[in-house]
């Protein structure tokens, strides 16, 4: 099937063969009217033009609309969190009451074998390989995604002792997610020596290490969506920029994983990580997973070398022997409730065309920021999520100095996105079960609520211990 991209008009939608993507475009909430009624080179056309009803229909022509189907939403809620915590997927109870009653209760010990629980690992790893571009046996779903960087850094940092001494220094982004940059200062910390890590702009990473990138640097590790602003970077070209340098690079695939079509292989990565609960629906809580280069994955040496990455490891041996392979990235006994309900997720995926998802996200984001740039131009809004395709993840985020409440004013009407620090909202875009009319819909309440200040009460400014 040819790409596609979804077109808007005034009473009817149409398709159309895909534009150029990386046309930057300039407009923010704050601009002029003519502006505002303006088309941008990415966008799904004129915003004066878009009705609820233009939204209903592109709903109903929409190919992916039995994807909704898949998961289990409260009514009347418009869940847009799914880069945060992806929602229940259908037969996720029930599975685990299978793993739980069946294969625990009944098989007990011998559901090891019987079940497939030992083989886990690497089955949804497959899995999740066919996601990532990764190639078989490449990959494992364990552990935390903390954890899995943890090793992934040691290996990396130990393979580039062996070939080049001199390299102290990891580079990463300022606005990594926070877990990565305290796991890298904490292993920094652990090797002395003088390992430190280093924290460089977005802008830094784009432009191609110009400043930062030295004979010093051993290690870059990179977000590949931010996680705030939605920012994607380009994995290809930042991957080389890296290798010319002489380092290695690890990927964090958390805000991409699932939402977009990525090729780790393909663009010469080093290593991967990432999570299941956020686009992959695995739930709360679901295991990690990591990903390593055919040619490195036998070089890799972690400091975690737990049982189940022995060769033999029902030797029960003193001695430790990595097993060939993908299999010396794990540790210790796996979560087997966890990972077999997160198997559901990774299922719906795989009968799913990436580039579909990828089509479908790029025009509720460009349909979420058209009516943001219409409706709110009013209010101290601007829309810190690039507007060009190639540089765009699968979410917008926009910010108000009063962020915080009117997320909670949101969420009062069953509207449900997040909020970061510093005055960011968050809308996580996932084709799978989000449709045009709840963003349109999600919208007008942003305008309702700031037009009236539904915002300003004290009990839109309490705060949670989860933000």
């Amino acid at each position: 099937m040819s790409r596609t991209q979804f077109v808007i008009s005034r009473r009817t939608v149409a398709w159309k063969a895909d534009e150029p993507t990386g046309s930057p475009t300039t407009r923010k909430a704050t601009m002029t009217t003519s502006d505002r009624t303006a088309t941008s080179a990415n966008s799904t056309g004129s915003p004066g033009s878009i009705t609820r009803a233009d939204c209903e229909q592109r709903d109903a022509n929409d190919p992916l609309r039995d994807c909704r189907e898949e998961f289990l939403l409260p009514e009347g809620t418009i869940y847009l969190d799914g880069n945060s915590l992806g929602p229940r997927t259908k037969g996720a109870a029930e599975r685990a009451q299978e793993v739980i009653t069946d294969e625990w209760g009944t098989g007990l010990i011998g559901s090891w074998n019987t079940a497939g629980w030992w083989d886990l690992p690497a089955k949804l790893g497959e899995k999740v390989a066919g996601l990532v571009g990764g190639g078989a046996g490449s990959t494992v779903v364990t552990d935390t995604t903390s954890i899995n960087l943890f090793k992934a850094a040691s290996a990396a940092l130990k393979m580039q002792a062996e070939d080049s001494s001199d390299r102290r220094v990891i580079l990463t982004q300022r606005e990594n997610f926070p877990s990565d940059i305290y796991m890298l200062e904490g292993l920094a910390e652990q090797l002395g020596d003088g390992y430190e890590v280093r924290l460089v702009d977005d802008e830094e990473v784009t432009a191609g290490f110009p400043t930062t990138m030295s004979d010093e640097v051993a290690l870059v590790v990179l977000t590949h969506v931010n996680y705030r602003t939605g920012r994607l970077f380009d994995m290809g070209t930042t991957t080389s920029a890296i290798h010319s340098g002489g380092a290695m690079v690890i990927w964090d695939l958390c805000h991409s994983a699932g939402a977009l079509p990525i090729d780790l292989a393909g663009t010469g990565a080093d290593m991967a990580i990432g999570c299941t609960y956020k686009f992959l629906n695995g739930g709360p809580g679901s295991p990690a997973f990591i990903w390593v280069a055919e040619a490195l994955q036998n070089r890799f040496s972690q400091p975690l070398s737990g049982w189940w990455s022995h060769a033999q490891p029902f030797d029960m041996a003193p001695d430790y022997r990595p097993a060939d392979g993908i299999r010396r990235y794990l540790t210790g006994t796996q979560g087997i409730l966890s990972m077999s309900v997160a198997e559901l997720g990774l299922d719906i995926h795989s009968r799913v065309d990436m580039e579909q998802i990828r089509e479908k996200s790029l025009a509720l984001s460009d349909l979420f920021i058209d009516l943001v740039d219409e409706r709110l131009a009013d209010h101290p809004v601007e829309v810190v999520t690039p507007r060009e395709h190639a540089h765009r993840g699968s979410q917008v985020s926009i910010t108000h100095p009063e962020g915080f409440a009117v997320m909670s004013a949101l969420i009062e009407r069953g509207i449900i996105g997040d909020y970061r620090e510093p005055e960011v909202l968050r809308f996580g875009l996932t084709p799978l079960y989000i449709g045009f009319t709840e963003v349109w819909d999600t919208v007008e309440a942003l305008r309702d609520i700031l037009d009236n200040r539904l915002w300003d009460t004290p009990a839109h400014k309490v705060r949670g211990a989860v933000t």
